[in-house]
């Protein structure tokens, strides 16, 4: 049954999916209530929990600004998902040599594709549309390219990688063992400055104006002002270039995982979605600016991908389209405690007993994505029962992490 109750305390109502949200979580969302742009009530999902200024897993309607904390650093994270004509029976025996071809065709963590074998290749060509836009950004904000070493190149050589932390790439099963490809990945180091640079001209901005806020990571732009324009064309081409992002990765692991089983085909059913972005949309008859801060559109109709830890399970979703969350629900399962306080509490061996069947690393550097850390995720499907309806479960069988 759906959790749907509303937040006391609150200066706007506060809808909340969820009966699993700590007292730090509250006071954000009470914190993005009090700020005179938010329009109506704010949302919050199954997958709740603290964030930097806004928490995740939170859907904030605001009127004619924006808040670049709450859109965050990672814009236009989101995943990719493809079925393909391939079965269980199809797949190797073992899947090491699988996740090794997947780990040479697709850079990890820090690392990135080579210039010199970049420059020059369709790898290039496929940056091409999103080149004369970023250079109109950073003709107007020079400063962005002091936070980055190497700017011009950084962003095109790592169009097709994944990225650390909670990013994967997965092969999974569905109920009718049908092989799919996974991946979750965002707008990587760029979109980071991106991000972190307007973060701080809106608190800036704040300040020169003296506008008093309950926590400075809530700073926002305003319609008409210098910034708001220049921060939506920035935003915009950080979202285009997660798209492409995922969509070049995907390539590249469809690529690398041929010469390794039966000949397949790709089917229609193909997903990539955002889950931490902006965007301009119509509610309940009012123009708004919708950030969705770990949630993803769920309009009626629209397929969507909601995954689990690396040792759960993951759904493709149909949105119901229920207004109350504007059209939203969750992006994941939501952490249940934080990167540090799961080192703290599990080694690689309460690891490897989690991802038990799992072609996946097994060591110390991941460990602070063990499942335990994250929340129950057939009870975060639970809670949102009115919001999407499941489509395919499928479970993992081989995970990448940088």
């Amino acid at each position: 049954m759906p959790i749907y109750t509303t937040l006391s305390g609150a200066k706007v109502p506060v809808k909340v999916w969820t009966d699993e949200i700590e007292p730090s979580a509250i006071q954000q969302l009470k914190n993005v209530a009090a700020l005179p742009i938010v329009h109506g009530h704010i949302a919050a999902m199954p997958d709740v929990h603290m964030g930097i200024g806004a928490t995740v897993g939170s859907v904030i309607p605001t009127r004619n600004a924006i808040i670049p904390a709450a859109v965050g650093v990672d814009i236009g994270c989101g995943m990719n998902a493809v079925r393909t004509s391939l079965t269980a029976a199809a797949l190797p025996d073992t899947l090491a040599r699988l996740r090794s071809a997947v780990e040479a065709a697709v850079p990890v963590g820090f690392e990135q594709h080579e210039w010199d074998k970049v420059r020059g290749s369709a790898h290039q060509r496929i940056a091409r549309p999103l080149d004369d836009r970023l250079d109109r950004i950073v003709g107007k904000h020079p400063g962005l390219m002091k936070m980055q070493r190497q700017f011009a190149r950084t962003w095109v050589c790592q169009i097709g990688t994944l990225g650390g932390g909670n990013h994967f790439i997965e092969l999974c099963l569905d109920e009718a063992d049908r092989v799919w490809v996974m991946l979750h990945s965002g707008s990587r180091g760029t979109g980071n400055v991106i991000g972190r640079y307007f973060i701080e001209a809106a608190r800036k901005d704040m300040r020169r104006h003296q506008v008093n806020l309950p926590d400075r990571d809530l700073a926002y732009f305003s319609e008409g002002s210098d910034w708001f324009d220049d921060y939506v064309e920035a935003v915009d081409w950080a979202q285009d270039y997660a798209l492409t992002n995922r969509r070049e990765m995907m390539r590249l692991v469809v690529e690398a995982l041929r010469p390794h089983v039966p000949a397949f085909t790709l089917t229609d059913e193909a997903i990539n979605c955002h889950h931490n972005y902006v965007s301009q949309e119509t509610h309940f008859g009012e123009k708004l600016f919708i950030t969705r801060k770990g949630a993803i559109s769920a309009r009626e109709g629209e397929l969507g991908i909601i995954p689990g830890s690396m040792g759960a399970k993951s759904f493709i979703v149909r949105g119901l389209g229920n207004a109350q969350s504007f059209c939203s629900c969750s992006h994941g399962a939501g952490r249940r405690m934080s990167r540090t306080e799961a080192k703290k509490r599990f080694n690689r061996f309460d690891l490897a007993a989690q991802t038990e069947g799992v072609e996946c690393r097994k060591d110390g550097g991941v460990v602070d994505e063990i499942p335990a850390a994250y929340k129950d995720i057939d009870r975060v499907m639970e809670q949102q029962t009115d919001l999407v309806e499941v489509v395919h479960t499928l479970k993992q069988v081989l995970c990448v992490k940088g």
